[in-house]
């Protein structure tokens, strides 16, 4: 089996878009990964790290996407409630609805 050389940024971004692939459009386990990087050359210890770090950062995007929805949730909100309490003859419930949904859809992503 031939190893591969980890110092060239090609090669290890090729693994790590490889794993992220796995993980996300094929809904791979990490184990599952993991062996096909060790497949492919690479040792236990080196494809454990690479999934690992993939991991940390496809749960990183989850987190910070899920704080935008909460935040872009509560702006949609309050903005359809100040508006609706400006009295100028509308009653903003698209912006509510939709804000309060936004909203909650990113406390539960959030938690989950």
């Amino acid at each position: 089996m031939e190893t591969t050389n980890l110092e060239s940024p090609d090669v290890a971004n090729h693994h790590y878009n490889y794993v992220t692939n796995l993980l996300l459009n094929e809904n791979k386990s990490a184990y599952e990964a993991k062996k096909q990087l060790v497949a492919q050359g690479l040792s236990d210890e080196i494809a454990e790290l690479i999934v690992e770090h993939v991991e940390i950062e496809i749960q990183e995007a989850k987190h910070e996407k899920a704080r935008k929805d909460m935040i872009y949730g509560a702006l949609w909100f309050c903005g359809g409630i100040i508006l609706t309490m400006a009295d100028i003859g509308f009653i903003f419930w698209g912006a509510i609805l939709f804000g309060g949904i936004q909203f909650f859809k990113g406390v539960i992503n959030s938690n989950s």
